[in-house]
């Protein structure tokens, strides 16, 4: 990881969660200062804790001191982002950040729903950019996630996919291009699409989980309606109709497809979904 000509700090939004937790760690590592924003301030090791609430603008001053460059990820469930994120980009430019990365989606491109809004207007608001759009984390399967719940509980991966295939993406490899992103003496300015090695049914995960753990896993086919009725008893139904959209789109082919932007930016090929599955539920 090349050194930041810079003696300035990276806050990390969303310190304690998937992408971010890994990505402070790999920052810290290096050698890199960091803050690690969180709403609860919670200490990270090798990081300055900071509390942090994209709802909050108060606490914004006291994160971006001294910062020139931030990883943002968004607002958890909030199906308008841009409300919150541009105000705060906005801000940070007038604070010195001169290097932002944003978690997107695979799914989301510039323009789109979400978190699409924040990445076509990136550009315009911070000198040096880029955009993750990973594909779905194969911590989906192993940590808090609905899916890992379900399958914790019955045995059950309950999706509208069909038959439908996904570039399943390893959250160590998004932090590791994350890191990249962010120090890299030169700012990729473009987004960056993240998958694993294989596109992957969710059929095919559930025989993995089956083969890895040794208990019976088994895909449960819903319709689109379904399991946007589902999940809307326990978020919000716009964002519950958005994430069953998603569904039915990989159904459709959208999420069908691997790229080599993990070997690229990081110079080693990205982890597949059985040494994760193997790593976190295997022994291995």
């Amino acid at each position: 990881m090349s050194t930041p000509g810079t003696t300035g700090i990276t806050l990390v939004t969303g310190a304690t969660g998937t992408t971010g937790s890994r990505t402070v760690a790999r920052l810290a590592a290096a050698g890199h200062r960091v803050r690690a924003a969180g709403r609860h301030a919670t200490p990270v090791a090798g990081a300055e804790p900071v509390p942090f609430d994209w709802h909050d603008p108060a606490g914004h001053a006291a994160a971006l001191d001294a910062v020139d460059r931030v990883y943002l990820v968004p607002p958890p469930g909030d199906p308008d982002p841009a409300a919150v994120m541009l105000p705060f980009l906005a801000r940070a430019r007038r604070a010195g950040v001169r290097r932002a990365v944003l978690l997107s989606s695979s799914a989301v491109p510039a323009g789109g729903p979400a978190t699409g809004v924040v990445h076509q207007a990136l550009p315009g608001l911070i000198e040096q950019w880029a955009v993750l759009r990973p594909s779905w984390f194969m911590q989906n399967f192993t940590g808090g996630h609905p899916h890992a719940l379900g399958i914790r509980a019955e045995g059950v991966l309950r999706t509208a996919t069909g038959d439908g295939r996904v570039g399943f993406v390893d959250a160590e490899d998004i932090a590791a291009v994350a890191a990249r992103a962010l120090t890299d003496a030169r700012s990729p300015d473009t987004d960056l699409v993240l998958t694993g090695p294989q596109a992957l049914s969710y059929d095919d995960v559930a025989a993995l989980l089956t083969e890895v753990t040794g208990r019976t896993v088994t895909h449960r086919r819903v319709s689109y309606e379904q399991l946007r009725d589902r999940l809307a008893t326990t978020i919000p139904e716009e964002f519950a109709a958005l994430l069953a959209g998603m569904d039915r789109a990989i159904a459709d082919g959208a999420e069908d497809r691997v790229t080599d932007t993990v070997r690229t930016v990081t110079g080693r090929p990205p982890r597949s979904l059985r040494t994760h599955l193997t790593a976190a539920l295997g022994g291995g």
